[in-house]
């Protein structure tokens, strides 16, 4: 890839994470009219047959529309498809990805980009930013078009998940890595995407984005051996590690708190908790008004706020409410596989720009929401555990938008080098000391 592509590549990344950062300005930017996605057909599997007899992966519909930028049709052509994977807790669900061919590839190759559209409305989607529709939490998708066009000019087709499923099960990480891999199934199996079992897959995605990325690499030498043996390998950055400790971390913090509700609500859907019982009448407006909400309406919206906010007096303690435990527990990638391909992680240390001040025992610093011992601990753990050819980057001065930079372009380089077949970089050996991943221990309230 050209230089002046990736530096194109780096500026496109830090304008849309900014976009996100600073939701004021992406509300002024939002069109005045908003059509709704919630009619579209095309969404729904309306087949004769369960859905359940049909194997992750399987194409249940196929269009091909223009690609949409905040609802303008362009000339690129995008081919989104309906296919068969499954939810958090393993039950057959539909989503949806969307494909855009490289004018000059030959099919042999493509980046599986997940997006970090944040979002705990579906109408935020990826897809349907591409398919024309228009949402204030969709500027975001909207915004990481820039983000392709390198790609595509270096021969990569480009499959985009929408990665947090049909109900935006934001957060919930082992559903955004089932998604990711039955995607990348269901554009191989499809004639027009020009994708075939034998092309070769290279995983990318920054924060929201990093949570899919991350989690598919993970799952994929159980879930879809069919998709491991074609990856290349994951680039990501800002990775989301272990949501208990981010919980604490972005606690009373002046841009980040505000996602940390989104996440409990996230998670609660994913796993079918109600924590209604648990929390104070604040607390449930807090939660009423984000059950739909993309980040942008989270971020430097509720600075100060805490989890004891939230809840009762005898919740204090996250970890005395056991589906809240048991639900962190199983996002936590620190119980997750090993990844058997080689990874490229960037993390960020400088939260301090973002607002996120704090630096509690355990837990430490961050990029301002995610913290950077958590991935320290998580790249040493796959060190141990046999997979070396992972390359680690720390940024301390920098915070989680500013991290994008130098991760755009290493990302892409590094992507390039494993497609051409280059001996993939270790620093294990090289990585400082994290924090622990032991599982949450549950408290009595």
């Amino acid at each position: 890839m050209h230089r002046s592509a990736l530096g194109t590549l780096a500026g496109a990344v830090v304008t849309v994470l900014a976009v996100t950062a600073f939701p004021p300005a992406a509300a002024a930017a939002a069109p005045s009219a908003a059509p709704t996605a919630t009619d579209d057909a095309f969404y729904t599997y309306d087949g004769s047959a369960p859905l359940a007899s049909y194997a992750p992966g399987t194409v249940l519909k196929t269009r091909t529309l223009q690609y949409h930028v905040l609802g303008i049709p362009t000339p690129v052509k995008a081919i989104q498809l309906l296919y068969r994977t499954e939810d958090a807790q393993g039950r057959p669900s539909a989503g949806v990805t969307s494909v855009v061919r490289s004018p000059n590839g030959d099919g042999s190759k493509a980046v599986s980009y997940q997006s970090f559209y944040d979002s705990l409305n579906p109408e935020d989607a990826p897809s349907r930013a591409i398919a024309g529709d228009v949402s204030l939490g969709g500027l975001i998708a909207n915004g990481e078009s820039l983000l392709l066009v390198p790609l595509l000019l270096s021969g990569y087709n480009v499959v985009i998940p929408d990665s947090e499923g049909q109900n935006a099960d934001f957060a919930a990480g082992p559903e955004y890595g089932t998604n990711t891999l039955d995607s990348i199934r269901a554009a191989s199996q499809a004639p027009q995407t020009g994708l075939d079992a034998d092309t070769r897959i290279g995983l990318a995605g920054y924060s929201g984005g990093a949570i899919a990325t991350h989690w598919a690499a993970a799952l994929a030498p159980s879930y879809a051996p069919d998709v491991n043996r074609r990856l290349v390998g994951f680039a990501e950055g800002g990775l989301l590690v272990a949501p208990a400790h981010n919980l604490k971390y972005i606690g009373g913090s002046s841009l980040w708190a505000g996602v940390a509700p989104m996440a409990v609500l996230g998670a609660a859907r994913a796993y079918d908790i109600d924590f209604t019982p648990y929390l104070n009448s604040y607390g449930q407006t807090v939660f009423k008004k984000l059950e739909k909400a993309s980040i942008v309406n989270a971020l430097g919206q509720y600075p100060g706020l805490t989890w004891k906010k939230l809840v009762k007096p005898q919740y204090a303690d996250p970890n005395s409410v056991a589906p809240f435990v048991e639900a962190v527990n199983k996002l936590n990638l620190g119980s997750a596989a090993t990844p058997k391909v080689p990874g490229y992680i960037a993390q960020g240390g400088g939260g301090v720009f973002e607002g996120t001040l704090s630096n509690l025992p355990g837990v430490g610093r961050g990029d301002g929401v995610m913290v950077a011992g958590d991935v320290r601990a998580l790249v040493r753990q796959y060190c141990d555990k046999g997979n070396t050819s992972i390359k680690y980057q720390q940024y301390d001065a920098l915070s989680h938008v500013g991290t994008a930079v130098p991760w755009a372009p290493v990302a892409l380089d590094w992507l390039n080098d494993r497609f051409a077949g280059k001996t993939p970089p270790s620093d294990c050996g090289r990585v400082p000391a994290g924090n622990s991943l032991a599982p949450e221990v549950p408290t009595g309230s």
